[in-house]
């Protein structure tokens, strides 16, 4: 990794909210990184869109893939390897779950485990697929996201199908899985079991497995690991962008209203549109702003920055402002924490708590770290 790094955090952060936060390049040279998270030790896996997973650990970068399924992938847009998630009890099983576009341009999430001889390696020939979902008319809005949820069940994000409006209405549709959250038990059973405690279950037409709905692409969403709160990140369509907040204590059956409302506002009917039974954001922010696409993120839950403790930390793909978000009184608000020129594809979290923040277009992993350690690594 180059000695320069340091300086070009300096040159990417050109304002900050909260002066003792700054953000540390760890790793570079990487193609198109969408995802990151750990297996519940201090490596990091970072998920590469054209199909590979590598290893960053205390050695560095290892150049050998924990996993490459580039054979598989259909990569390119918002197609691609889009996320990892390690089962809850991976030491013990070495299961873990990936969420890619095949090369037919359907969804699929699979299971592979560890290779039994190399703790940094899976075993390609692992691969089973649990769930595939037909994507047939667009390219666009996949979702991706997998997270293991405090209830063990595997939860995962799809997006509404494509284009633009939602033509097909799928997210309001309950037969179809399509602009979702769905929430699956992969424990008991190939491909999975459904768990009797989703909202849906048993009830006529609706598929089991969904757990929300109402959604146009939740690419990133995750778990308060203090709480079991769900944060969602989900892309809006031409004006505004959305935070939604699921407390831990929901049963599931929240509809977030898409594709009626983009965000607080009437989308499609344009008027007269809100339903008592929408679930609505905690927090929206505008096109206005020069962004275009939220980035979920995470809830800082890490010991290194005090001064972040609770926040929820999120950004904007294009604007490449990252937003930390603070309730007061019950009510959630946001400041720019940084302006920056990263495309942010992702945010991450180790098994510490500590975050992460990935530039999709120059392949850069960066921490958030306190500024004083920052200035003395760049005077070196």
């Amino acid at each position: 990794m180059s000695r320069t790094l340091p300086l070009i955090l300096l040159l990417l952060v050109t304002t900050a909210s909260a002066q003792d936060v700054a953000l540390l390049p760890i790793a570079s040279g990487l193609s198109q990184p969408v995802a990151l998270t750990h297996a519940g030790d201090t490596r990091l896996f970072i998920t590469q869109q054209v199909g590979m997973i590598q290893i960053y650990d205390v050695l560095g970068l290892r150049a050998t893939p924990f996993l490459d399924i580039r054979s598989l992938v259909l990569s390119g847009g918002e197609r691609g390897l889009l996320s990892v998630a390690f089962h809850p009890l991976y030491r013990d099983n070495g299961f873990f779950f990936v969420y890619y576009t095949n090369r037919l341009g359907d969804n699929s999430v699979a299971r592979y485990q560890v290779s039994a001889n190399d703790p940094d390696r899976a075993d390609p020939a692992s691969g089973t697929i649990l769930l595939t979902i037909p994507h047939p008319d667009f390219a666009n809005h996949n979702g991706g996201q997998l997270q293991f949820g405090p209830d063990g069940y595997l939860y995962i994000g799809t997006g509404d199908g494509g284009s633009a409006g939602d033509p097909n209405n799928h997210a309001q549709d309950m037969t179809q899985l399509l602009g979702k959250l769905l929430r699956l038990d992969v424990d008991h059973g190939l491909p999975y079991t459904i768990p009797a405690s989703n909202p849906f279950f048993g009830r006529g037409s609706a598929r089991n497995e969904i757990w929300a709905y109402g959604l146009r692409n939740p690419w990133r969403f995750s778990f308060d690991r203090a709480t079991g709160d769900l944060w969602i990140g989900d892309v809006g369509q031409d004006t505004y962008e959305e935070v939604d907040l699921q407390p831990a204590t929901s049963i599931g059956g929240e509809n977030y209203g898409w594709r009626k409302m983009e965000g607080f506002h009437c989308y499609n009917p344009p008027t007269n549109c809100t339903d008592p039974s929408f679930t609505m954001p905690i927090l929206e922010y505008s096109h206005a702003q020069g962004a275009c696409s939220i980035t979920g993120g995470y809830r800082y839950r890490g010991s290194q920055i005090p001064s972040l403790k609770g926040a929820y930390l999120y950004g904007d793909y294009c604007a490449g402002t990252i937003w930390m978000a603070t309730q007061t009184n019950g009510v959630w608000t946001s400041k720019a924490l940084f302006t920056t020129t990263i495309r942010i594809s992702s945010f991450g979290e180790d098994v510490s708590g500590e975050l992460y923040v990935l530039d999709v277009a120059k392949g850069i992993v960066y921490k958030f770290i306190s500024r004083g350690i920052t200035r003395r690594r760049a005077v070196r």
